[in-house]
């Protein structure tokens, strides 16, 4: 029998253990996909060291490349665009698996189906096995917004495409028409530095980038930031670069409480603060509700995104090909080698994300 190798989380806080796996044969409705390569962001790393609660054991990673490699017997299956898709094509997918017809879905939140199956985030169990991206193989469930990846794309850009990129576009459409705005972007990590890229790209005048770490200030004028700080200068940054009345919208990519008590002061009557980094758990924030309604301010939600917000992402990726997204991506280790690079290989800009290839790349694999 056929099997698939996979770095496998038995243990939080472990090194992760390389187990195999029968590979499935698909059912109706099922794609398999030979995974080609897969980043490790954030959540991923605060799983791996204990700071959310999980199913175990577990095989990680949502931000996945693959090459259709099977499909369940029946109807052709149909890419998120609606054209049928083919053996070799190679594609990417949304990270959670919705039934389209629960509460959730028919509230346009399909990330939050009452039936999903989330990428990356399922315990291992019997015919679900590899339903994450550090594997040779992952079985795609019937409700998979599967999308084709522009050939123009490399691995290292597409690749985060289906958490880091998408995950933005779902916080730009919240923060609505950005041109000529004054955009605060806390925190110039990946979601940061894709943040202020498409926001400029969206014509944005200023994009304010707010960090700790006066490398990822750097990295963030790379990638267009108009005007960087640090948050004890977030005050007269905001001020230089927007003037008195504040800008029109924040992104709070930390998940930093003080960060966040420290920008909110600076939305202008009538801005939106979008929340996309908080998480994980951290302390409450006191928020004094009459400042929120006499200043006409809007506080939004984001965790995960639809179908649409990843197609818009590979979209702007394939816009937008002089934006150095390629070197967030440190060079590529082997799936035997996971355990070095997640646990131990220190990242600084501009990598900003871990690449692992289960296998060997072909010689003509795109970088």
């Amino acid at each position: 029998m056929n099997t698939a190798r996979a770095a496998v989380l038995e243990e939080v806080g472990q090194p992760l253990v390389l187990r195999e796996f029968p590979i499935p044969k698909p059912q109706a409705g099922e794609t398999l996909v030979e995974v080609i390569a897969c980043t490790l962001c954030g959540s991923d790393l605060h799983t791996l060291h204990g700071k959310r609660t999980v199913g175990l054991p577990m095989i990680l990673g949502h931000e996945v490349l693959g090459r259709v490699a099977a499909f369940g017997p029946g109807d052709r299956i149909l890419d998120a665009t609606g054209q049928p898709l083919e053996v070799g094509d190679r594609v990417t997918w949304s990270i959670v698996a919705s039934c389209g017809e629960c509460f959730f879905c028919r509230r346009d939140l399909p990330q939050k189906c009452l039936h999903q199956t989330k990428y990356g985030h399922e315990p291992v169990r019997p015919g679900r096995e590899l339903t994450g991206g550090l594997a040779d193989h992952c079985l795609l469930v019937p409700g998979t917004a599967i999308f084709r990846v522009p050939d123009e794309l490399s691995d290292a850009v597409a690749c985060p495409a289906s958490c880091a990129t998408a995950t933005i576009a779902a916080a730009l459409e919240a923060a609505g028409p950005l041109a000529g705005s004054n955009v605060l972007v806390l925190g110039a990590g990946m979601l940061g530095v894709t943040a202020i890229a498409w926001a400029r790209a969206q014509g944005a005048q200023n994009a304010i980038a707010c960090d700790v770490a006066a490398q990822r200030l750097a990295l963030a004028t790379r990638f267009g930031a108009t005007r960087t700080c640090t948050t004890t200068e977030l005050a007269a940054a905001v001020a230089e670069s927007a003037g008195s009345h504040g800008v029109d919208c924040i992104l709070e990519l930390t998940g930093s409480p003080g960060a966040f008590e420290a920008a909110l002061p600076l939305a202008r009557i009538g801005g939106r603060v979008i929340l996309v980094g908080s998480v994980f758990p951290s302390r409450p924030v006191p928020l004094e509700l009459e400042h929120i309604v006499r200043r006409c301010l809007t506080l939004q939600g984001i965790h995960n995104y639809a179908p649409r917000h990843l197609q818009a992402a590979l979209a702007f990726l394939a816009e937008n090909p002089d934006i150095p997204f390629a070197s967030l991506v440190a060079p590529w280790q082997r799936l035997g080698e996971v355990n070095a690079a997640a646990l131990e290989m220190p990242l600084s800009p501009p990598a900003m994300r871990i690449g692992i290839r289960p296998k060997e790349p072909a010689s003509n694999a795109v970088p």
